[in-house]
């Protein structure tokens, strides 16, 4: 039986945050839309205190930035890159263009063709980001995007030379200093100075991914994405000082990122408990942590492993972490999540900085009907067919019928047409 000993906010709690959001992004996107760079660079004024003669960094500017990051950052970009490249590559390498030939004369295929171009937003705020760099520039150029633009916020006014090193190292085109729903607004509908995108991909505050979401239609995104969640899945294998710690490390993200653990293990659920209470009065940033877990956290007692596997396929949160003695039950039995981290020998961090992996997942149940991001989501699948002249005529005998059947005369046409030219 399923027991919570600590639930968060409700969901019509969270829906009434949601709605200010909303208009408010609304009313930025249709003075920009109205406004085009005059307005961009007023809210750039008001909300990051940053007016520059051009938003877009030439590649001297680039280069003098690069050469200001200390060596072992950028060897560390590079490691981080060199993983999630090479783990990119090999998704590709599985997608694969096909033509079959389905009955004599009948040829279907598909092919696997590139968006043209991508905007990628590169957080920055309490925190710069730099991963989210590899994980959306780095793995649209992988894919074939022929141009990839980035855009990341000052940060304090100054200008985040490691994201942009990053960006530079991940082969963006052109790298902006531009922040927030201005940066992805300017990235969808194109200014006077910045040329409009096919797509928009990358993670981002609320305003930022409700921007995103306003904005699909008009271009293309990866996902809808809300606050970052963990879920830890433990039994008596686990030790508290563990979960405790790996719910900390992704509730920092934010006050609203949710953290849940389910475990079997009334011990373990309250050895958490205490060990999060001790570990808040020395984590750096408890100021944040602290709000998400009191408001946002959960712990979730089951019976037994299959109990947990349906409570945590309910959730369908974005990391799901396995602290359990069996930890492929749960490869073989879980259907909704992002990403998962199976024993403690790993965990999130290393999926969103440097493993290979892409950070960039589904939140808010959307784990339900999607992936993360991966090459595939810069790919169109566009499907193709030819006929030789006997299989067009033997198609279209069946096609008039069909079409009629509908009603649809202008359709039987089409099909009469080719029975006529290309029948016996």
């Amino acid at each position: 039986m399923v027991q919570y000993i600590k639930q968060g906010k409700s969901e019509s709690e969270l829906k009434d945050s949601h709605g200010k959001v909303e208009q408010t992004v609304a009313n930025l996107i249709a003075r920009i839309e109205k406004e085009g760079e005059t307005a961009v660079r007023e809210l750039s004024r008001q909300f990051d205190n940053w007016d520059p003669e051009q938003f877009r960094l030439s590649a001297e500017e680039i280069e003098k930035i690069v050469r200001s990051v200390p060596d072992q950052v950028k060897a560390d970009i590079c490691f981080a890159q060199e993983q999630i490249r090479h783990f990119a590559e090999q998704q590709r390498a599985s997608i694969q263009d096909i033509e079959v030939e389905t009955r004599p004369g009948v040829f279907l295929g598909h092919k696997n063709i590139p968006v043209n171009s991508v905007g990628c937003y590169i957080p920055g705020g309490r925190y710069p980001m730099v991963a989210s760099s590899h994980m959306s520039i780095l793995t649209a150029k992988v894919a074939g995007v022929k141009r990839v633009i980035g855009c990341t916020p000052p940060i304090n006014g100054e200008i985040p030379a490691a994201t942009v090193t990053a960006m530079h190292f991940a082969g963006a085109d052109e790298i902006y200093i531009l922040g927030g729903v201005q940066a992805m607004t300017a990235m969808a509908v194109g200014t006077e100075n910045i040329e409009a995108v096919d797509m928009l991909v990358g993670p981002g505050n609320a305003f930022v991914a409700e921007a995103k979401r306003q904005l699909f239609g008009r271009v293309g995104i990866d996902l809808f994405a809300g606050p970052t969640e963990v879920l830890i899945i433990a039994d008596d294998t686990a030790d508290g000082e563990m979960v405790a710690t790996d719910l900390l490390g992704q509730a920092e993200h934010g006050p609203t990122s949710p953290a849940a653990l389910i475990t079997t293990s009334k011990k373990l659920a309250e050895e958490t408990v205490a060990e999060i209470e001790r570990q808040l009065q020395t984590l750096p940033t408890a100021d944040v942590a602290k709000v998400a877990w009191e408001e946002h956290g959960m712990i979730i007692l089951v019976d037994d492993l299959e109990e947990a596997v349906v409570e945590a396929d309910k959730l369908a949160y974005e990391h799901v972490q396995v602290l359990t003695e069996n930890t492929d039950y749960f490869l073989n039995h879980m259907t909704n999540y992002g990403a998962l981290f199976l024993g403690p020998e790993t965990n999130v961090a290393y999926g969103d900085k440097v493993i290979g992996t892409n950070h960039t997942l589904p939140t808010k149940k959307a784990a339900k009907y999607t992936g993360g991001l991966w090459v595939g989501k810069f790919l169109k699948n566009c499907t193709y067919q030819r006929c030789t002249p006997e299989a067009s005529a033997e198609i279209g005998r069946i096609a008039e019928r069909l079409c009629e059947l509908e009603g649809f005369m202008g359709h039987k046409a089409q099909a009469s047409l080719r029975v006529k030219r290309y029948g016996k």
